[in-house]
């Protein structure tokens, strides 16, 4: 299937959607492709989450601005914090009122518009872009980007799932929203987010920054995927034999727990809150306690066992670099937004959790649609006509011979960024020893791996997650000391010399620089 439009959005969660819709109000024919159905699939549509929605006064955007920069290193930028306050607190506005999204209200009858519901968010997302226009591939991964003779991007080639048939969008302009990488770790929501976007990007020349932002890891119940960590304030940790776990439950908790759990099970009661706290719990988020109802658990009296599950990228703050306000990347024509992108610029080295990063998508996602736009024009009505190449390489192209199955990449990959003691416990000689082992992986890939039709797109799902790992290592090993979520057990102090971000990048040859 041929195609060809103005912009092409990879994506389907918020930032894709803000992406398409603005995009298509200023006046551009937008497609967007998404590997699952846009609007169910992702983080944001599987759970509910906060967002960074500031009232407009002096007092509270300054305590929105000045409440997370020491956790984050002091590596985001004011300037940066202060437009995504003011393109947040607009867009949902806009949102109300272009969807009728069903707020809730406070005592005095004004909507409480810092939270959203996600599958009800996404749905309403859905139903806008298409009545702006906008054309939907759902279950339509991309497999690899078009680029023209000079480098600009131009397109996407993917796989239609249901139709069983490759198609190619040629585009003036390409918005990356495809999510971070989380490493099919089973955490709610996110095993769609393998880091394809990034993976893309990086074979047109595409940089990364913050990549080292990266060891970000949820509470879950013992075999469950709910990672929604808000209400773990309310919990005691204890140990196996029934002691509590000093410092489980502070700032810091989840490397108290971590370093439990590679000797013992950890458990947890919330027992810390009280009867209207319960109550608010359960209407706040309900389905972190669906487990719990089915299983029989009161979570509340009764101690249940915990893990942890990583979550990468998608609550870490590295992706891909931007380099001006609309979201541009290094490549001429490519944008990125949402988790897909960098969240430096608001949340420095500290995980953006869920409200930033819920601004985040909204603000960057919009922006990069009506940069993309702009873009498209200047491309002209010409662009159909460019000489376009398919970019793919890794389990696209193999430069030799031989074979290796997904799963066993997969694995690999796993081995080397879900176990506490190697990705979160991080210590130079770990991060040495992983990253040699990633590189092996990486050459085999290369050589070897060889996908066509259904095929490719989980073939370049494990070529993009043992990309990010390599990334995450490599930026890593060249922060020497620990800042924001880039800890060091072998430097555990803040350098003054290193308030600087340091951007990575490469496939074969992966770099790391300030």
């Amino acid at each position: 299937m041929e195609m060809t439009t103005d912009v092409l959005v990879v994506g389907g969660g918020p930032a894709a959607t803000w992406a398409a819709a603005k995009a298509a109000a200023s006046g551009a024919r937008v497609v967007l492709a998404d590997k699952g159905y846009c609007g169910t699939s992702g983080a944001t549509a599987s759970a509910g989450t906060g967002v960074w929605y500031v009232p407009p006064t002096p007092e509270a955007r300054e305590r929105a601005m000045a409440s997370r920069e020491a956790l984050g290193g002091y590596l985001a930028d004011r300037r940066w914090m202060a437009r995504v306050l003011d393109q947040t607190y607009d867009s949902v506005n806009q949102f109300a009122s272009a969807t009728r999204y069903p707020f809730p209200v406070d005592s005095s009858g004004q909507p409480l518009r810092n939270g959203l519901q996600g599958p009800e968010y996404m749905r309403r997302m859905r139903t806008w872009v298409r009545r702006l226009g906008v054309q939907i591939l759902d279950h339509s991964p991309v497999v690899e980007l078009l680029v023209d003779s000079a480098g600009v991007a131009a397109g996407a080639v993917g796989y239609r799932r249901q139709e069983g048939h490759e198609y190619r969008v040629r585009a003036g302009a390409v918005v990356l929203a495809t999510g971070g990488c989380a490493f099919l770790s089973k955490a709610l929501g996110c095993n769609v987010n393998t880091g394809d976007g990034a993976l893309m990007a990086a074979e047109l020349g595409a940089e990364m920054s913050g990549m080292e932002f990266s060891n970000a890891y949820g509470i879950a119940p013992e075999h469950t995927s709910v990672t929604k960590t808000a209400f773990y304030n309310y919990a005691t940790f204890y140990r196996a034999d029934g002691s509590v776990l000093e410092g489980a439950g502070s700032q810091r908790g989840r490397s108290v727990i971590a370093k439990a759990l590679l000797t013992e099970k950890v458990y947890c009661r919330l027992d810390l809150a009280n009867e209207d706290a319960q109550r608010a719990m359960r209407l706040a988020q309900p389905n972190f306690f669906l487990t719990f109802d089915r299983l029989g658990i009161n979570p509340f009296t009764a101690k249940f066992a915990v893990t942890l599950l990583a979550e990468g990228t998608v609550r870490g703050t590295g992706g891909i670099r931007i380099v001006d306000d609309y979201c541009a990347t290094t490549v001429a024509g490519l944008f990125a937004a949402g988790d897909a992108a960098t969240r430096e610029p608001i949340c420095g080295g500290f995980t953006g959790g869920g409200s930033h990063n819920a601004a985040w998508a909204i603000s960057s996602g919009g922006w990069a649609g009506i940069g993309a736009a702009a873009f498209a024009q200047t491309v002209g009505p010409m662009h159909p006509a460019r000489a376009v190449r398919a970019a793919g390489g890794v389990a696209l192209r193999p430069t030799g011979s031989g074979s290796v199955d997904v799963p066993d990449v997969v694995k690999a990959v796993q081995d080397e960024v879900l176990p506490y003691d190697k990705n979160y416990l991080r210590h130079g000689d770990r991060l040495r020893s992983s990253l040699d082992s990633l590189h092996t992986v990486w050459d085999t890939l290369r050589d070897c791996l060889h996908a066509s039709g259904s095929a490719a797109p989980r073939a370049r799902q494990a070529a993009a997650m043992v990309a990010h790992a390599r990334w995450m290592y490599t930026s890593a090993l060249a922060r020497t000391e620990t800042r924001g979520m880039a800890k060091r057990l072998d430097f555990p102090d803040q350098d003054p010399a290193q308030r600087h971000r340091i951007i990575s990048g490469g496939l074969d040859k992966v770099w790391a620089r300030p």
